[in-house]
């Protein structure tokens, strides 16, 4: 259940993707890696691109992809990750909460 990927990013895909994030004040950005079963010609199977939201899925918005790679290593066995039980939530009321809003 394991496998090794590379991907490379560009110097200036990576500019970009600062620049935009700088201009948007984010602290950070979520990428999504997509792994083909099939490579490309010039030997890649793994995808990078930044994360849409449901509503850029559903309007077809185009993907921006960031980078491209490949599998160098698997134990071919891989399924997909289960998700744990989460924690228990803990509740808490406004006069705990020290927020400045």
């Amino acid at each position: 259940m394991a496998s090794l990927n590379s991907v490379y990013f560009k110097l200036e895909t990576l500019e970009k993707i600062v620049s935009v994030l700088k201009t948007k004040k984010e602290a950070g950005i979520s990428i999504d890696i997509s792994i083909n079963d099939e490579s490309n010609n010039y030997g890649q199977n793994v995808s990078a691109y930044v994360s849409q939201s449901k509503e850029e899925r559903e309007a077809k918005k185009e993907r921006f992809y960031v980078g491209n790679g490949k599998t160098f290593w698997t134990d071919g066995t891989i399924k997909v990750a289960a998700k744990k039980a989460e924690a228990a939530s803990v509740t808490v009321s406004a006069e705990d909460d020290d927020l400045p809003f």
